[in-house]
């Protein structure tokens, strides 16, 4: 059971990121004018800043459940990262431009150690920033990701063996012929999110994504093992997990220890996992997780 759990879990990232390659491509658009090319930002709320950052392939409104809860005390700026959701794609790696344009975001802007809240792809960049720039981020809210995909499946792989496995998930990904996949898209997401209405809003996000920065940005993310440099981070930080989906395949305690395990290295961290809620917590069970930010924010 145990090797099968891991197995399943190795492939998700990439079954997602397989499943979004099959959108046509959006083509780059010119972001010379703005200060942030790797992201779009829409600002609601006054007070003290918050920033949302979304996953893999999705727009920034897949936070508007949580803008419509903390927004009217705080100020929310919720970004949606370049090439993805209908945002013009840029040249060159996007999850380092985007972290580094965060940062100069929030100092631009004098933000006082701001709240920063990601899921997924975006709970990765959140760390990444609060890891290389510790001094710039308060409270740290990551939505189900974990510092080093490639390694659920094996704790002690080596970072060329990493280099290899996301080597191979490009290829693939790149071979995909966009029909054989639309199936795919969709018995992924159904894994991924609980109604309907909220797997054809997250397939449309995916549609308008560039075929090429989801692959980059998938197969960066894949190479990553940020397991030692979340030491760096001074923020105290709420990880919210999901494992519903994959109740066959192990027990919660179990995947507690997963999670757990892969952030052992993180002072002054706290890990939760929902109990029925999908990848999309947000979603799928928001009450659970508007819970634990209260209680987190207090």
């Amino acid at each position: 059971m145990q090797r099968s759990l891991a197995q399943r879990l190795a492939t998700i990232a990439a079954s997602l990121a397989l499943a979004y390659a099959a959108a046509p491509a959006v083509a780059a658009g010119s972001a010379a004018a703005s200060a942030h090319p790797a992201f779009k930002v829409e600002v609601t709320g006054k007070g003290a800043p918050v920033i949302l950052i979304p996953g893999l392939a999705s727009s920034g409104e897949v936070w508007d459940g949580t803008v419509a809860r903390y927004c009217g005390s705080r100020q929310c700026h919720v970004v949606t990262l370049a090439g993805f959701a209908g945002v013009p794609a840029i040249e060159g790696p996007l999850l380092p431009a985007v972290e580094q344009q965060l940062s100069d975001y929030i100092a631009a802007n004098k933000f006082d150690h701001p709240i920063v809240i990601g899921h997924s792809l975006g709970g990765f960049v959140g760390m990444k920033l609060a890891a290389d720039h510790p001094d710039q981020v308060g409270r740290l809210i990551i939505v189900d990701t974990l510092p080093a995909l490639a390694a659920i499946q094996m704790p002690s792989i080596t970072a060329p063996q990493m280099k290899e496995m996301a080597a191979g998930m490009r290829a693939r990904m790149e071979s995909m012929d966009p029909e054989s996949y639309r199936a795919n898209q969709l018995k992924t997401l159904r894994s991924m999110i609980t109604k309907q209405e909220d797997i054809d809003r997250a397939a449309g996000w995916g549609k308008l994504s560039d075929h090429a920065t989801v692959i980059n940005a998938m197969t960066e993310m894949m190479s990553a093992d940020l397991r030692g440099e979340v030491s760096r981070i001074k923020s105290p930080t709420l990880v919210l997990g999901a494992w519903y989906a994959y109740k066959d395949f192990g027990t919660k305690p179990m995947f507690e220890q997963m999670y757990k395990s892969q952030y052992q290295r993180l002072p002054n961290v706290k890990v939760e996992l929902a109990d029925t809620a999908r990848h999309f917590i947000m979603y799928d069970d928001p009450a659970w997780m508007y819970d634990r930010i209260d209680n987190f924010l207090k």
